[in-house]
């Protein structure tokens, strides 16, 4: 075993038991706590979490995917309005134990979509964060909302800020899905994974 893979394995190891949230912060603390300089990619992490997924939780991730994906359509259909789009593990198809249901929409008023969606579970918190674009600044609200045993998070974008981003994990760019095609997925293939067989160059 090479030393990037090992250091991938044990970065997977900290984010899947969460330990970390964030992949750099898993990297660093795996390469500190092994003695090796050499970083994987984010993708080699994310190849080595999906792996230690699929092993601790056998056919229950299966289940516990679809049952995600039926609840992320029930709350799209609400916000149909908005256009919201299904993103992150939920839409990649490598949710595992943990984690959470990534939807965005794009709303100038994010009151309007926390006060839709209550409708459906408990509001756990409406915060304004801040992130980067190729190193630019955007603003974004996330709502966060408890449905049964799943957390949904809504980030909630003005639809100025409307973009294209290139995913930090996978590298390729986060489509995610609207309601119409996780509609369509759940019906032909709920298990469907949109992961690339490589990082982009």
């Amino acid at each position: 075993m090479g030393p990037r893979k090992h250091v991938a394995e044990e970065a997977a190891r900290l984010l899947y038991n969460g330990t970390v949230l964030e992949y750099k912060d898993a990297k660093e603390m795996a390469a500190s706590s092994l003695g090796i300089k050499s970083l994987p990619s984010n993708y080699e992490v994310a190849v080595e979490l999906d792996r230690l997924s699929a092993y601790m939780e056998g056919s229950e991730r299966d289940r516990r995917l679809v049952n995600m994906r039926k609840v992320a359509l029930k709350v799209m259909k609400l916000l149909k309005d908005f256009d919201p789009r299904l993103t992150g593990s939920v839409w990649r198809g490598t949710a595992h134990k943990g984690s959470d249901i990534d939807i965005l929409v794009y709303y100038s008023d994010p009151e309007v979509i926390a006060e839709r969606v209550s409708a459906l579970g408990s509001i756990i918190s409406v915060d304004d964060q801040t992130f980067y674009v190729e190193g630019a600044p955007q603003k974004a609200t996330h709502v966060t909302l408890r449905i049964d045993e799943n957390e949904v998070e809504l980030v909630v974008r003005p639809p100025e800020e409307k973009i294209q981003e290139r995913c930090e994990i996978y590298g390729d760019i986060k489509r995610g899905l609207s309601v119409v095609e996780l509609e369509r997925l759940m019906s032909s293939d709920p298990l469907r994974r949109f992961v690339p067989r490589r990082r982009p160059r």
